[in-house]
């Protein structure tokens, strides 16, 4: 019988070449879990404002996997000690870190089930694979989740300078071209060390911290954030509300198996099975689309016409302003959309609301990135940059934004 070889090479327009460390990695990512993330937009529908947005969960968790491989490299080379078990667990679980995510990424977050998280579904992957591949994962899961005793391992995977934001940031600057967004991903690896247990950065790497936290902010307030995105995001999340509304109330709608599941049953944590899980697994962002392009003939007005204004990207005004928007302001663009489309009040709030964003490159409260000086003293990077900006960033700055139709 013929055996497969698990030596593969990935071509990556980032990083160029990643080779595939071993065989658990390689098993991994040929699981038809894994391969799903493939059909998982990694921008939502950022391309609706940057066309080349249109890499997925996937090119991401093989890049995250890459930066991982070389901290290991970089920490060994310092005279940290990282066992080979302890590396394939770093591995697999920076690789699996995203895997519960539901189609367009965060977008649907809570949408089709409901107060459950993408981290809690990549726990419950990551459980199914463990015993799928006799707990091979056990070690990967204990990190991921915190409790392995050597605490900067789970600052790798999720602290506030770990190897999916290193990632993420360099890969969605360079596919939607947006420059600022740019870092140094190689200098900052190449900066960590590991200090009484806690990733630290050497004194010499501030400055690609610092552009690091800019960008940051510069990609949030530009790219994630970005109104039309927003406006977008918005209008799909009300697309599933009305359907599961709609669809509860005797009218039937067309939809995939799985898709189909989700809007017959209320899906929470206290009812997320295994069985639940594999129905999940087949949800990505193919579901969502080929649903939207079916719905959008259907009688009921709100569907049809949410699903029309976002596949022909006819998308909803939005206005973003510093302080909370009037109400008078919205009364009259509801009153106004009740008038000339004889709705009711409910139906028109689907095209009519408002809500708030929020922006924090840096929390000061959670996992800090802190600077290790040349005299041995350890200060977090708000404090030992000279960059006024660096606190600043520690602020949350709320907006607030107003979506309505713009005729």
């Amino acid at each position: 019988m013929k055996t497969a070889n698990k030596l593969k090479i990935f071509n990556d327009p980032i990083y160029g070449f990643i080779t595939i460390p071993n065989e658990l990695i390689f098993d991994l990512i040929e699981h038809k879990y894994f391969q799903r993330l493939r059909r998982i937009s990694q921008m939502g529908l950022s391309y609706l404002v940057y066309p080349g947005a249109h890499h997925t969960r996937f090119h991401h968790a093989i890049g995250c996997m890459h930066l991982m491989k070389k901290a290991v490299q970089v920490l060994r080379f310092k005279g940290i000690e990282v066992s080979d078990e302890e590396e394939k667990g770093l591995l697999a679980a920076i690789l699996l870190h995203d895997i519960g995510h539901g189609p367009f990424s965060h977008a649907m977050e809570h949408s089709i089930v409901n107060g459950v998280s993408h981290e809690y579904i990549s726990l419950q992957f990551m459980e199914a694979l463990n015993d799928e591949f006799n707990g091979t994962l056990t070690l990967a899961i204990q990190i991921f989740k915190g409790v392995y005793h050597r605490k900067f391992m789970n600052q790798l995977i999720s602290g506030q300078l770990d190897m999916d934001r290193v990632d993420y940031l360099k890969r969605d600057s360079f596919y939607t071209g947006v420059s600022e967004g740019n870092i140094n991903s190689e200098r900052i690896i190449s900066m960590l060390n590991v200090l009484d247990d806690q990733l630290v950065v050497e004194e010499k790497g501030i400055y690609s911290v610092e552009k690091f936290l800019v960008a940051r902010r510069l990609m949030y307030w530009q790219v994630f954030l970005h109104k039309t995105s927003l406006a977008a995001e918005q209008l799909l999340i009300r697309i599933l509300k009305r359907a599961n509304e709609i669809h509860h109330n005797g009218h039937k709608l067309h939809a995939s198996k799985a898709l189909q599941f989700f809007l017959d049953y209320q899906i929470g944590k206290e009812n997320f099975n295994k069985e639940i899980l594999e129905t999940f697994s087949h949800l990505d962002d193919v579901d969502i689309l080929s649903a939207m392009k079916e719905w959008q003939f259907s009688e009921d007005f709100v569907l049809s016409n949410l699903c029309k204004i976002l596949l022909n990207r006819d998308l909803l005004k939005i206005k973003i302003k510093k302080k909370p928007i009037k109400q008078h302001k919205i009364e009259t663009h509801l009153q106004s959309f009740m008038d000339k489309y004889k709705v009711t009040l409910d139906e028109a709030k689907y095209f009519v609301f408002s809500g708030l964003i929020e922006n924090q490159a840096y929390n000061l409260d959670r996992q800090n990135i802190c600077i290790l000086m040349k005299s041995g003293k350890i200060v977090d990077v708000a404090k030992a940059s000279d960059q006024f900006n660096l606190k600043a960033l520690s602020k949350p700055v709320t907006k607030y934004y107003m979506c309505y139709p713009k005729k």
